[in-house]
């Protein structure tokens, strides 16, 4: 199945427009609408699926290709956590197509590559939000060489110092198929959410994608389906719902 040209300057335009303007957080901005409850659903079900792990304390949201979901999904989730009343971080992991400085209206001078390039320490980048409860720490500048800075030794140590500080932490990370930053961040999370674009993540990916976190020894918590609103239903000019469910 191959993609047309259009559907693919489609997606780039949706990429462009979330790293530009950041996504919605509709959990913040209407608690009670139903996509927020469906958010919260996802929460809970995260909740339930990492009870069988040792700890579930550092999750990582990630999808098969661009322009899934996962930055919206990861954001809003991480919001309905502090809404919960956890003290919670959600790290911009994605150094690549960072979204979450413009999601939360940040600059983005410094972050987790000024963290991992020894020019900043967590506790100087680490920045409150608008959201109670709710901490980030943005990408800093899109540096040369993600994967090698994700898989450093300073990489451990920002989380080991996000574990002491803060109940949950929301890893917003890169594609699984397009970059090898996913694998090499696996060994210091404790679970992983896999998002897909239902009607445009292609089956072969998404199996592909399960096996590839599966060789690099991920605990898949389950996926967050992202589905196209019903015709007529315009909903955040958007138009998604989110279900939890797990897939084999």
């Amino acid at each position: 199945m191959k993609l047309s040209i259009s559907n693919i300057l489609s997606h780039h335009k949706e990429d462009q427009e979330t790293q530009k303007n950041g996504v919605i957080l509709v959990t913040f901005a209407e608690p009670k609408h139903a996509v927020s409850e469906q958010f919260r659903t996802v929460r809970t079900n995260i909740e339930f699926a990492g009870a069988a792990l040792d700890r579930c304390q550092v999750v990582m949201f990630t999808s098969s290709a661009m322009s899934e979901g996962k930055s919206t999904v990861s954001a809003n989730v991480a919001v309905a956590w502090a809404q919960a009343g956890k003290k919670v971080l959600l790290i911009d992991a994605d150094l690549r197509r960072p979204t979450v400085h413009a999601t939360f209206r940040k600059l983005n001078i410094d972050g987790v590559t000024t963290v991992l390039t020894e020019k900043s320490k967590p506790e100087e980048v680490v920045e409150k939000t608008y959201v109670d409860n709710l901490s980030i720490i943005t990408s800093g500048p899109i540096p040369p060489n993600p994967s090698e800075l994700l898989n450093s030794k300073r990489m451990i140590q920002l989380l080991t110092w996000a574990r002491t500080n803060f109940d949950i932490i929301v890893l917003d990370a890169p594609p699984v198929l397009a970059v090898s930053d996913v694998q090499v961040l696996v060994p210091k999370t404790d679970g992983v959410v896999v998002v897909a674009n239902m009607g445009k993540t292609l089956k072969g990916d998404l199996r592909r994608t399960v096996e590839v976190l599966k060789l690099a020894d991920a605990k898949i918590l389950g996926t967050v389906e992202r589905i196209k609103a019903k015709h007529g239903d315009k909903g955040y000019g958007y138009g998604y719902g989110y279900g939890y469910g797990n897939k084999s």
